[in-house]
């Protein structure tokens, strides 16, 4: 190879677009590093858009004494609401209790209180659970979030729609994440600060060769050949795969794929709070408003033996998730109520643990140093992407002694420049301007756009200046910005990751979204090319 074939050297090679990959991309170009990112599909298609959709500690991995886990996760929740006031925002969590509950545990917790109180066995007992809620409280430094408090729910309306046995709860705070928009914003954002980030893109291989990495990629510019100094393998569910069958090296480390699966019903209560549920099998999951006119509960923990591609909630898992919120609220939920369902398969560290819902939901970055460097990461939360960001860049940092420091804290993404409590404002000011809005249709650009919905909506009068109407608010001038800015490519990419429009769209309007993308991209691929 000649110099002049010879191309650029970046400094990171990033494998992957999920919220790891993405999040490391964007951090690592506001150190002044180069960056070349590489997803297979579209960015968020696996574990990054298949998520409860929470910032949250994980109250529940107090159990397994996860406590710096926990704090970490505590820290970031007002750090990441002040970066993305539109797309996050707080919650309050109802936690209904009854003296009579029981449960199966296998935690550290429950054998600890069962081994000094034998009598409390198969108990969570409410000091228990009070003392957990007050460690939630305090770990983490809160400053934005209100504290935990007790309900009456015989007076509560929270206390409606349970099952009257309720009469007693505790009531938390945690916070909203629209995930897939957090994937793609963070793309976006590494992408304006020079990152090339390429989707559809498959690694074919990776190979040290003279200090750096060789890359060889396919995707829509053929194959093509990258050259870096480090490698970041962020490939979540594939990660195991990409050391072996990508870069052909022979590693002990592996992940434990767990499927998360999650069910959507058409709303079951008025209200805006979201509901904890605990199970006699020793699980919770969430109750929580979802897009206006739903609800989404979830989630479930089994062991994923297929490929990850593969991860579907199954008629088990459906009637498991019903049956164990019906044991809470008053009116039985039934697969008849079920208007969509997600899965996707969590990377966890293979840690050995006896079971999925035991295995560790910690991060764990391995450096390999034999040659050029490789970073792999094995799990990680949404809630600590910028601190495990942090974390890979600072393994890196010997490697790289130019990249400046940290700097995402509190850094507002695409759209988040505003206040935490200025979504009201913003979406009143965004009616006063477009006339034609509705209110559900002003609501939901503010929280996808933030201060850029009136760039896009731009200099429009009426709504038919918005280009073709697909159904359900979704115009052309917003799938052209989501082409131009957000790296989408096809419907799917559109109606279940940059938004969830396909809840309520037709499989007719959908179809017709996907032929305007169609020719919209044959019209590019012809366009001559510029001088």
């Amino acid at each position: 190879m000649t110099d002049r074939e010879r191309p650029e050297v970046v400094d990171l090679f990033i494998i992957g677009g999920g919220i790891n990959g993405c999040g490391i991309a964007r951090d690592a170009m506001g150190r002044g590093l180069t960056v070349t990112l590489a997803e297979q599909g579209d960015l968020a298609q696996a574990t990054s858009s298949a998520s409860t959709k929470l910032f949250h500690g994980g109250l529940r991995y107090l159990e397994y004494f996860e406590f710096r886990l926990v704090r970490e996760a505590l820290e970031e929740r007002e750090t990441l609401l002040a970066a993305m006031p539109h797309i996050s925002w707080p919650m309050r969590f109802v936690l209904p209790y009854h003296d009579d509950m029981r449960f199966e545990s296998d935690t550290p917790t429950s054998r600890l209180l069962g081994l000094v109180m034998p009598w409390m066995k198969g108990r969570r007992p409410a000091w228990l659970i009070r003392l957990g809620l007050f460690l939630y409280d305090t770990l983490g430094g809160r400053k934005i979030l209100p504290a935990t408090r007790t309900l009456d729910l015989t007076q509560d309306p929270a206390g409606r729609p349970l099952n009257p046995k309720f009469r007693k709860a505790y009531e938390y705070s945690d916070c909203w994440v629209e995930d897939s928009r957090l994937v793609a914003l963070s793309a976006r954002d590494a992408a304006d600060r020079g990152a090339q980030i390429h989707t559809r893109t498959r690694v074919v291989s990776a190979d040290r060769a003279d200090g750096l990495w060789r890359v060889t990629t396919e995707g829509a510019e053929g194959r093509q050949v990258h050259l870096a100094r480090a490698l970041v393998n962020a490939g979540g569910p594939w990660v195991e795969d990409v050391i072996r069958n990508v870069a052909r090296i022979n590693s002990t480390e592996g992940v434990r794929l767990v499927r998360g699966s999650h069910i959507v019903t058409r709303k079951l209560y008025d209200h805006d709070r979201c509901y904890f549920f605990q199970g006699e099998d020793g699980r919770i999951i969430f109750a929580i408003p979802y897009e206006q006119d739903f609800t989404l509960i979830g989630t479930t923990d089994k062991d994923h033996k297929d490929a990850p591609k593969e991860a579907r909630c199954t008629d088990e898992e459906r009637d498991y998730l019903c049956a164990f919120a019906s044991k809470y609220f008053a009116k039985p939920v039934t697969a008849a109520d079920v208007v969509w369902t997600y899965s996707g398969v969590r990377p966890l560290y293979n840690d050995g643990a006896k079971s999925a819902t035991a295995a560790t939901r910690d991060y764990v970055l391995s450096l390999d140093q034999n040659g050029a460097p490789l970073l792999n990461v094995f799990g990680g939360k949404i809630t600590t992407h910028r601190r495990l960001a942090e974390s890979a860049l600072e393994k890196l940092a010997p490697f790289f002694p130019q990249a400046k420091g940290n700097w995402t804290a509190r850094v507002p993404l695409p759209g988040g420049d505003f206040p935490h409590d200025g979504v009201a404002a913003l979406r009143a000011g965004l009616r006063a301007r477009y006339a034609f809005l509705t209110d559900y249709w002003a609501a939901r650009l503010v929280r996808a756009y933030g201060t850029q919905a009136a760039e896009m909506l731009g200099d429009a009068r009426t709504a038919s200046d918005l280009g073709q109407d697909f159904g359900a608010t979704l115009t052309a001038r917003e799938v052209d910005w989501l082409v131009a800015r957000e790296f989408a490519r096809g419907a799917e990419d559109i109606v279940w990751r940059r938004s969830k429009l396909g809840l309520r769209m037709t499989a007719e309007q959908i179809a017709a979204l996907e032929a305007y993308l169609a020719g919209a991209q044959a019209a590019g691929a012809q366009a001559p090319a510029a001088e």
